[in-house]
């Protein structure tokens, strides 16, 4: 039996590896549906599994229905609306010549998260847990920018990078905001209450932008219901497991933890695509394993 104490860390690796997962099926979508599309797939098809994960803590707990109060507003709008905005950033980033340096900026949303959970919800971060974040992020950094990357782009990466990054750690404080608000006895009910809320949020939001910018590829969207319905599913599920760790520990620990997910890509592409890894790319593995390690103890 695992202890509650370490159930965010288990919740966050599963969260991790069915993120790969959905990413690599919504990346097959992208030839079809086109970024934006690919993207909604994660919403609209995601809801209708949350509605189900709902019913069924429901039905396993006896736990109610949450009531949320007029708290609980702002910081699921918080979450939802910075998410979709953090995608957008994130697409610009993806188009620029220089996109390696915008994702490698991205990525900095763990010490960014660590500031916004101590500014609006009071996580407390200690020492050995900055210690952590730093070197994990540093970590990843090193993986990801290649030397002369920064001033070949210019600053727009940089800048495309940072935001979306700041965007996604506004999003996930936003979402732990929203999960504590909830007067409940069960962390996992909030949990999940919350993300079909905040799924049904972001469904309705960009069907609604879609229909009114381009119905083109919202009907592509509902054509292509059978492959989009996998990504729907690993979307919905990651964000479960994202939000129950949340529930149980800061989102900077969580978001740090699911640096993780460059370690599976890492290992994906150097175990399938025979892709060498570099001395620099190594000693980063070795700075976010160390990083990851260090959070853990700290915990």
């Amino acid at each position: 039996m695992i202890e509650e104490n370490w159930l965010w860390a288990v919740f966050t690796i599963a969260a991790a590896l069915a993120q790969t997962l959905r990413n690599a099926t919504q990346r097959e979508l992208t030839g079809t549906l086109g970024t934006v599309g690919a993207t909604h797939t994660r919403f609209l098809f995601g809801f209708p599994f949350a509605l189900i994960f709902l019913a069924v803590v429901a039905a396993a707990s006896d736990v109610p229905l949450p009531h949320p109060d007029a708290v609980y507003v702002p910081w699921i709008l918080a979450g939802t609306l910075a998410q979709i905005l953090a995608t957008a950033l994130m697409l610009a980033a993806m188009n620029e010549r220089s996109f390696v340096v915008s994702i490698a900026y991205i990525k900095t949303e763990p010490v960014q998260v660590a500031l916004f959970g101590l500014v609006f919800l009071g996580d407390k971060i200690t020492l050995p847990i900055a210690a952590a974040i730093l070197i994990a992020t540093a970590g990843v950094l090193l993986m990801s920018l290649r030397p002369g990357a920064i001033a070949a782009g210019g600053n727009r990466p940089v800048l495309l990078g940072i935001s979306a990054g700041a965007m996604f750690a506004l999003s996930a404080v936003g979402y732990r905001g929203a999960i504590l608000s909830i007067d409940t006895s069960s962390y996992v009910m909030a949990a999940t209450f919350t993300l079909a809320v905040g799924l049904a949020i972001q469904a309705a939001l960009l069907s609604a932008y879609l229909a009114v910018r381009d119905r083109a590829v919202l009907g592509n969207i509902l054509r292509a219901w059978r492959p989009s319905m996998a990504a729907g599913f690993l979307g919905a599920l990651a964000s479960q497991f994202w939000f129950l760790a949340f529930a149980l520990a800061t989102a900077a620990s969580v978001r740090t933890l699911a640096l993780v997910e460059v370690l599976f890509a890492q290992a994906i592409s150097t175990f399938f695509f025979r892709q060498q890894v570099t001395p620099r790319e190594i000693f980063g593995i070795l700075l976010v394993v160390a990083g990851v390690a260090l959070l853990l103890w700290a915990q």
